[in-house]
């Protein structure tokens, strides 16, 4: 399976793929030339809009369908459109969005259309409840959906603490830090499910616990391992597979649980480091084989914040575990 970018005439990351009316929908963040230094808070991915990409084979030609929605089309955020998700249900499609809101704390919205490539028509204001980055939407069997989100450092999931039953923003936890030393647990990813028109939680907002192989919580200072940031949820075999990037280590890892809340048990990883500072990813089934989404760097010489999407196939093993397939 070839690696080449798969859109060459924009940059574009953070692959979420779907499979809508028998053709793969590409949901990308879309990378723009910036002169914002590189930081660790991540103010050089300065993303204003959206398009939507379409291939009705994995080799074929890939369409894009143009931009479906821009920062100015969304009233409640200030900047950086960042990795958006996609899901169907109702006859509708839902397009998941994190931003900055006008207090400069990430949100995450939704906007709505008839059609999979849009355009999308964004709601007033942001989920409430919702918070940190790098949404991922997930339709189970039974028709129940759920919302994972959550990334640290500039994603600002460390900022977000418990008091009295409800998430708090603290601002002086911005930036690069989280939870380190001896005993220290690493931060969980979040999870709530949506409600039926899908356009807002119906639960509160819970941690997703990813567990070691003697059921303990990934350790803060395990940073092969712990999560970062690249929430997905996928579902094969009757199970239910959450994928993420470890982040610093560049690494996307995959655990395996009973239930879509968890708790997941650690299985590995899928993909090594890619040329470039992030890994994103999506997964999914298309002509009865299975397929990793993902960017890298590669087309702008490994400028960090200009990446490119591209795929491979991956498969399955007898326990459940997941290769590349070369």
């Amino acid at each position: 399976m070839s690696t080449f970018p798969l859109i060459n005439h924009i940059y574009t990351a953070d692959p979420s793929a779907h499979v809508f009316n028998n053709k793969i929908y590409i949901y990308p963040s879309h990378d723009r030339e910036t002169d914002i230094q590189f930081n660790d808070n991540g103010d050089q991915y300065d993303m204003v809009d959206y398009h939507v990409f379409s291939m009705e084979s994995i080799s074929g030609p890939v369409t894009d369908h143009g931009v479906v929605l821009s920062l100015t089309d969304v009233p409640w955020a200030s900047k950086q459109l960042w990795a958006p998700d996609a899901a169907t249900k109702n006859g509708k499609y839902y397009l998941y969005l994190p931003a900055r809101d006008y207090d400069g704390v990430f949100r995450i919205g939704v906007a709505v259309a008839e059609r999979p490539e849009g355009p999308f028509r964004a709601e007033k204001s942001f989920i409430p409840g919702s918070y940190s980055i790098d949404p991922a939407s997930f339709v189970d069997e039974d028709g129940t959906a759920y919302l994972y989100f959550g990334g640290i450092w500039g994603g600002q999931l460390q900022c977000w603490l418990k008091d009295g039953g409800e998430w708090v923003f603290d601002p002086a936890r911005i930036g690069p830090q989280e939870p380190s030393g001896p005993g220290q647990i690493a931060l969980h990813p979040r999870v709530a499910q949506l409600r039926g028109d899908m356009l807002g939680f119906e639960t509160p907002v819970r941690e997703l616990e990813i567990l070691d192989e003697n059921g303990s919580p990934i350790q803060a200072d395990d940073h092969e391992r712990r999560f970062f940031e690249a929430s997905w949820m996928h579902k094969y075999n009757g199970k239910y597979y959450f994928s993420y990037s470890t982040g610093d280590t560049h690494y996307i890892a995959y655990a395996v649980g009973e239930s879509p809340w968890g708790p997941f048990r650690y299985r590995g990883r899928i993909l090594e480091p890619v040329l470039g500072w992030t890994t994103h990813h999506s997964i999914v089934e298309f002509g009865g084989r299975w397929w990793i989404f993902f960017h890298d760097c590669e087309l702008s010489k490994g400028v960090n914040h200009l990446r490119s999407v591209k795929v491979r196939e991956i498969g399955y093993d007898v326990t459940g575990g997941i290769s590349l397939v070369d």
